[in-house]
């Protein structure tokens, strides 16, 4: 027969639909498998991707499903979309139009209401995983750094801080105090290379969150990012706001007196045993043999410190990526989701406050016991005790004796603190 010229190969530019490439078949044996330069399913994702189709649905006629959806109501993602849009939008190219800013601020909020991988977002947006990889982390810098100077912003003068201690005297019966303060891990993957370094003694590796909170449950001071082998004392130890209250450069009112009293107590954070016993940091009485007195001073310190422990407990419930362990390597990133996170909460709390906190922070009865909050109920949020600090200078003693002798007075005792332990 006449004889068959061999067939040019095809160029991409000649729209080949497929690339060859190799893989191998049960036999360990090499093959050559088509693959679609871009899957037929990822450009469908105007037609039938969540985004434009299932939360476009819930925003017109559900706005409470769409809320647990993506953790705010519409005219909140609409803000929020506003104030990230010029930081993430990107421009559109003559080969496809561009991921829109509505859509990357939608993927990211799902991820960190619900701690799914990037497989499974991919499959749900009709995206490529890593592209989803990619501007997850960059979005949530984005949340954190449009929210930060309004929401997370720590007290920089007398008067804020004061302000502060008026909420937790109102609020929880606890004088001169400007904040609780507590640490929480976060499990990672480890860096390539790290050993041993972001090992904590949960058995887990992970970087600490550590967080200052009010006496509404908004983070006033936060830091992430130390290695989780480090205790929360050795933490804070290292973080700006120990150094500024360390050297005074805080704007923290002079000692003030105790409300009733001319007793002169200085301005101070509550903590828990993990924590150095200073001047501007209180913690309990060690749990061994107390007197009465000493009790009541550690339930009366709980109570106001039992704040920082709900807003945790409140993050993780509404943002269930930090119950699991986050799966991108590079620890920048994940301080970014962290903070992203911590952000919205102060978000949400401000803007949709009795929605985002219904039954989730522990209340107290009418005989003033403790009824726990809803967070409580998850298992995973369940907090392991901690390693004791120790050391403690004699005047940081001398304020919390002072402050014990103060709450068994006429003019400092409460009702209710009588028979707690």
């Amino acid at each position: 027969g006449p004889h068959t010229p061999p067939r040019r190969p095809t160029a991409l530019s000649d729209h080949s639909p497929t690339l060859c490439c190799l893989s191998s078949d049960p036999f360990g044996r090499k093959v050559a498998l088509n693959t679609p330069l871009r899957r037929s399913w990822i450009q469908q994702r105007q037609a039938q991707g969540v985004y434009p189709n299932l939360c476009r649905e819930l925003e017109m006629n559900e706005p409470a499903d769409f809320r647990n959806f993506a953790r705010m109501f519409p005219a909140q993602f609409q803000m929020l979309e506003e104030l990230v849009r010029p930081i993430i939008q990107r421009k559109n190219t003559n080969y496809r139009d561009s991921i829109s800013g509505g859509e990357r601020l939608m993927v990211t909020l799902r991820f960190l209401a619900t701690g799914e991988s990037f497989q499974s977002l991919s499959y749900q947006f009709r995206m490529g995983v890593s592209t989803i990889r990619q501007f997850v982390p960059e979005t949530c810098q984005a949340i954190y750094q449009v929210l930060k100077d309004k929401y997370v912003k720590c007290p920089d003068t007398a008067l804020e801080w004061q302000q502060v201690a008026t909420g937790f005297l109102s609020q929880w019966n606890f004088p001169n105090c400007i904040g609780a303060l507590d640490g929480k891990h976060i499990n990672i993957r480890p860096p390539p290379g790290s050993g041993s370094t972001f090992y904590n003694y949960k058995h887990h590796f992970s970087i600490v969150l550590m967080a200052m909170v009010d006496s509404y449950y908004r983070f006033l001071y936060v830091d992430v990012g130390c290695q989780g082998r480090v205790s929360d004392g050795g933490v804070f130890a290292g973080c700006t706001l120990a150094d500024a209250l360390e050297n005074r450069t805080t704007n923290i009112p002079d000692p003030a007196p105790l409300p009733g009293s001319d007793q002169l107590s200085p301005y101070c954070i509550v903590a828990d045993e993990a924590f150095p016993l200073k001047e501007y940091l209180m913690k309990p009485y060690p749990h061994r043999g107390l007197p009465p007195a000493q009790r009541v001073f550690n339930y009366r310190l709980s109570r106001a410190r039992r704040v920082v422990e709900n807003a945790f407990g409140i993050l993780a419930s509404r943002f269930r990526v930090l119950q699991t362990t986050i799966n991108i390597q590079d620890t920048a990133k994940v301080e970014n989701i962290v903070l992203a996170c911590c952000a919205l909460h102060n978000f949400l709390r401000t803007e949709s406050c009795e929605v985002y906190m219904a039954d989730m922070v522990d209340r107290e009865g009418p005989d003033d016991a403790i009824l726990a909050g809803r967070w409580r109920e998850d298992p995973a949020l369940q907090q392991a005790s901690l390693p004791r600090a120790t050391n403690a200078t004699t005047r940081a003693k001398l304020t919390r004796d002072n402050l014990c002798q103060y709450f068994m007075s006429d003019c400092g005792a409460v009702p209710f603190q009588w028979g707690k332990d």
